[in-house]
C-alpha cells in the first residue's frame, strides 16, 4: 500500500532543486535548506535550541508557589 508521501517522494527523487521548487511553488532556498538538513541530521523536524533554558516568568513563579503551598496544605 503506497501513501501520498511515498508517491511524492518517488516523483521528486530524481528532480533538481529548481524543478522541486517550481513544482511545489516554494523558494529554492527552502528546498535546499530542507535537503541539507535531511542529509546532516536525517530528519527535517525542528531541533530544540541549544543553551540555557529561559528563566521563569513572574506568572510561572506565582503558579509554582501556589502549587507548592497547596500541596503542602493538603498533606
Amino acid at each position: 500500500m503506497q501513501t501520498a508521501s511515498t508517491n511524492i517522494c518517488k516523483s521528486l527523487c530524481n528532480k533538481s532543486i529548481h524543478d522541486i521548487s517550481w513544482l511545489l511553488n516554494i523558494p529554492r532556498s527552502t528546498v535546499s535548506g530542507i535537503i541539507t538538513k535531511w542529509q546532516q541530521l536525517g530528519t527535517t523536524a525542528t531541533q530544540s535550541p541549544s543553551g540555557r533554558p529561559r528563566k521563569m516568568t513572574e506568572r510561572g513563579q506565582c503558579m509554582l508557589k501556589y502549587t507548592v503551598r497547596r500541596s503542602l496544605q493538603s498533606q
